[in-house]
């Protein structure tokens, strides 16, 4: 898994590095480096443009524009203002070539390289400089961010203002929130993590293909994992959960439904009781097409078994408290998060922290930047996921996939990560003409996938 950094944890590794005897100048050569090394696989001999700022960041530009022209890249640099840091005046210094001004209209170039601004920046950039960012950024073939965009906040991925898309990212040190979170993760594409030598060490990170509890060759159905459903007033949504859940490797599938439920396959067995407190649940699913029953969450909530609450679970719980020592994961979308936590503000990794630390449980808060969130602070960010998830059904596939994983014995964090992994690859292998159906069926490609 690879370590996500806030900007104040970023500092403190690069400060650790420091004290350990690293100079500042000596991580800032191997920032450069590894930015003119990402951008020369990426674009070869294509003449480069970097735009350098004050800071440290203008400072990774100017040796990587150094370590351009060693390659025989045809480079030139036009700063925004003079370096400030001693990092960067020294760097700076370094540069051999020409040094022009942004605010003097520099021509364009087919590859732009953005080093004005990196993780520090909490303000818009002003109008001037923005038109010029997109300016010579429209005029470029490829363009190259080192470490986020310019305009992009950080930690929570917000755009300070308008914001060019670029080609790729070069994140240094470690991944920061804003390459997983939208906006920014849409505007940053294509992403390379460079190591620069420092401990990134964090309790977030991006969410890795999952390690799968091996099939114990002397197993049973009951030892695999039994889901337990509870079915409401829309039976298609918890037929498709129940159908991931097997899919996904559930030994033993059950719905508990007043009326038998056309479509679901012959495995999963149909009951008209609700046996909640069956020792063997693995994994009990409530909230898929639940409707207006607040008796049947009510149910579910009397029940000693791990659990996944989704959908109109959700809606029905009122007090997010109820969820304290039930061993849940829920799966709110923005919508249901808002409703369920209306007080809660900040970023998302922060609102789902809270959400997590109030409710007690996993919160698997849901979008195309999609959050697992931990009562204990850690913190899950999915990579990329294909757009054409956001489709009917595609949440209750989730909550049965993630219902499955505990039940085979992951716990509740793991599980869910694994499942918005899975889910993801899923889709993936579905492609986008795909329904929720298919999303199920291409379950088993993303387990099998090498």
């Amino acid at each position: 898994m690879r370590p996500i950094l806030t900007a104040d944890q970023m500092r403190a590794a690069e400060a650790r590095a420091v004290d350990d005897g690293t100079s500042v100048e000596l991580l800032m050569e191997r920032a450069g480096a590894a930015l003119a090394e990402a951008a020369f696989r990426f674009a070869g001999n294509m003449p480069a443009l970097i735009l350098c700022g004050p800071g440290n960041n203008g400072g990774d530009g100017y040796v990587a524009a150094r370590h351009l022209a060693a390659q025989g890249v045809p480079v030139r640099v036009a700063a925004l203002a003079d370096p400030k840091t001693e990092a960067a005046q020294h760097a700076a210094t370094q540069w051999a070539g020409d040094v022009e001004r942004l605010s003097d209209n520099p021509r364009t170039a087919p590859l732009l390289i953005d080093c004005l601004f990196g993780t520090g920046l909490k303000h818009g950039l002003e109008t001037s400089v923005q038109q010029q960012l997109f300016r010579l950024r429209n005029a470029a073939r490829l363009a190259i961010a080192c470490d986020v965009p310019s305009g992009i906040e950080s930690d929570s991925g917000a755009a300070l203002g308008a914001v060019p898309a670029f080609d790729m990212t070069v994140a240094l040190g470690a991944m920061k929130p804003a390459h997983r979170l939208m906006p920014a993760m849409a505007l940053c594409r294509r992403l390379v993590v460079a190591d620069i030598g420092v401990d990134a060490t964090s309790d977030w990170h991006e969410i890795a293909r999952p390690s799968l509890p091996p099939l114990d060759p002397a197993g049973h159905k009951y030892s695999r994992g039994l889901v337990h459903a509870l079915a409401g007033k829309m039976p298609g949504a918890i037929a498709l959960s129940a159908t991931a859940a097997a899919r996904a490797g559930a030994g033993y599938v059950r719905v508990s439904t007043s009326l038998p439920i056309s479509g679901l396959p012959a495995a999963i067995v149909q009951l008209d009781t609700a046996e909640v407190n069956d020792p063997r649940i693995g994994c009990l699913l409530v909230g898929p097409g639940l409707g207006d029953l607040p008796q049947v969450l009510t149910l579910a909530l009397t029940s000693k078994a791990p659990k996944v609450i989704d959908a109109d679970g959700i809606g029905l719980l009122g007090d997010p408290a109820r969820l304290q020592g039930q061993d849940a994961v829920m799966t709110p979308h923005e919508g249901e998060f808002r409703r369920l936590f209306p007080d809660v503000e900040g970023s998302k990794p922060e609102r789902a922290l809270e959400a997590a630390r109030r409710s007690g449980a996993v919160v698997v808060f849901k979008g195309p930047d999609t959050l697992v969130a931990a009562p204990d602070g850690r913190l899950g960010f999915a990579p990329p996921a294909p757009a054409w998830l956001a489709s009917a059904g595609t949440g209750d596939v989730l909550a049965g996939i993630i219902a499955a994983l505990r039940a085979r014995g992951l716990p509740a964090f793991e599980a869910a990560c694994a499942g918005v992994w899975l889910h993801g690859r899923a889709a993936e292998a579905a492609g986008p003409h795909m329904i929720a159906d298919d999303l199920v069926a291409a379950i088993g490609q993303a387990i099998d996938q090498p």
